[in-house]
């Protein structure tokens, strides 16, 4: 199996890199419901760490994305399946092309994260980097003329209230 096809179908959902269970079932030549039924029989192998249901907004989101038509292709919302949950999955899954395409999948997940933690920091990024701490330095300065101001304001508004003297009203006050 082709590891470029496997990092297409592979997407980042509550900031967790997942396979939705449509993609796998693909991969395994198996269909979805086969293998929502095999993971729901053994439902305590799969935390929430592993494996969740996407939201209604999430799943949206991502139709929108895959540019299905509103007649056709899933109407319940799929699960993705972490790492770990695909990991899961191979104990369960035991056909030849499961171990496969699983080997492959474990590959996939792995070259990403050494992708991620191997390559360097491109220029823009540095740049942001730096741009960033210099606005933590401008808040810090920021928070200390704002504590100032804060003080001057306390310290007018206990004069004001030791003045407070009736003052003569204003305007036009009829003789009697």
């Amino acid at each position: 199996m082709e590891l470029q096809t496997i990092q297409s179908k592979i997407y980042e959902i509550r900031g967790q890199k997942v396979i939705l269970d449509f993609d796998l079932a693909e991969l395994y030549q198996s269909d979805t419901r086969s293998l929502n039924q095999a993971v729901k029989r053994n439902i305590k192998r799969f935390p929430l760490d592993f494996m969740f249901q996407l939201t209604t907004d999430e799943w949206s989101v991502l139709m929108s994305q895959f540019v299905t038509s509103s007649w056709g292709g899933t109407r319940k919302r799929p699960f993705a399946f972490t790492e770990q949950g695909v990991a899961l999955l191979s104990g369960l899954l035991k056909s030849d092309i499961a171990i496969e395409v699983n080997i492959s999948i474990m590959r996939a997940f792995v070259a990403m994260r050494q992708y991620l933690l191997n390559s360097a920091p491109s220029p823009q990024l540095k740049e942001l980097k730096e741009r960033i701490e210099a606005l933590e330095d401008i808040t810090e300065e920021n928070e200390e003329k704002f504590d100032e101001i804060y003080l001057a304001l306390a310290q007018l508004a206990q004069k004001n209230k030791q003045n407070n003297k009736p003052r003569n009203p204003i305007g036009f006050v009829k003789p009697q």
